[in-house]
């Protein structure tokens, strides 16, 4: 059962195999994070392929901002959201990373078609 979730992943994913899944229980359930490309989560039954393909969307926005500037863009910009909008899970869902993570995170294409620093497109409009 568990294989049948990674199935094919290698073939339609441009970073190849299975990704790195760290089980951590100080996470919230239901929750995932991506640390440099690694995946924490208490429980991986949930994580499904546009899970991760989501989640190698940020690797790819990740490696493009060489990490680091990534996260502290990150924080900035839930920050600036959250005074706008003052919510903090629409200041998350608002985040222009987050915003190309979910608009593509169900085009297992999307990695091979994506153009570099796609996400300033997201920070730009504010749809």
């Amino acid at each position: 059962m568990v294989q049948d979730r990674w199935e094919g992943l290698s073939a339609e994913m441009p970073m190849k195999g299975k990704p790195t899944i760290v089980r951590c229980p100080w996470m919230r359930k239901g929750y995932c994070m991506n640390l440099f490309g690694t995946l924490w989560a208490r429980d991986t039954s949930w994580i499904d392929r546009n899970v991760i393909n989501h989640e190698r969307i940020h690797t790819a926005q990740m490696r493009e901002l060489l990490f680091i500037p990534f996260y502290v863009i990150y924080v900035l910009e839930w920050l600036v959201r959250l005074v706008l909008y003052r919510d903090g899970h629409k200041a998350y869902l608002n985040i222009s990373f987050e915003r190309e993570a979910y608009r593509h995170g169900h085009d297992m294409k999307y990695l091979t078609l994506r153009r570099h620093y796609a996400f300033l497109h997201y920070m730009r409009s504010d749809r």
